[in-house]
């Protein structure tokens, strides 16, 4: 991996909470993970990766967000998403680790080396930095924890 792709890129969205934010600018008080879903279909993936991490401690030693990907597009729309997807969560917790992030979708996947948007990809980001620790793609598993845990 390059060096410029072992930094995660600073993107600006919205929590379902309607505040801004910079990921993962505004992480950093903790290792961070992130979690990056691109389609509708992607949310039980996202929900099961969370469940593991938090059932297993993780919400107490890291910060997790969730964070769906969407090609830039009207405000219009934007409007219209953030709503459905608001109403489709009604846990403020959830609400707000979840950052909504209207991007270029070619060049976000350019900077993160994301091969193609047909799953989920989780970033580990070092504390008080951008530095990506470690990565991977699909649900996160029992043996990730451990990779996730040695850092």
């Amino acid at each position: 991996m390059s060096p410029e792709l072992n930094e995660f890129p600073t993107i600006q969205g919205n929590t379902l909470n309607k505040e801004k934010k910079l990921v993962p600018d505004d992480f950093v008080d903790k290792n961070l993970v992130v979690i990056v879903a691109f389609q509708q279909w992607h949310q039980p993936l996202v929900d099961e990766s969370i469940s593991l991490l938090e059932n297993n401690g993780f919400g107490n030693t890291h910060n997790i967000i969730e964070v769906p990907t969407v090609q830039k597009s009207s405000k219009l729309f934007e409007v219209y998403l953030d709503g459905i997807m608001r109403a489709g969560i009604r846990d403020d917790r959830i609400r707000d680790r979840t950052i909504t992030a209207y991007v270029d979708l070619d060049q976000f996947l350019t900077n993160l080396d994301i091969p193609s948007n047909e799953t989920i990809y989780w970033f580990l980001i070092e504390k008080d930095s951008k530095n990506i620790l470690t990565r991977g793609y699909g649900i996160i598993a029992e043996e990730d924890l451990d990779l996730i845990n040695s850092f």
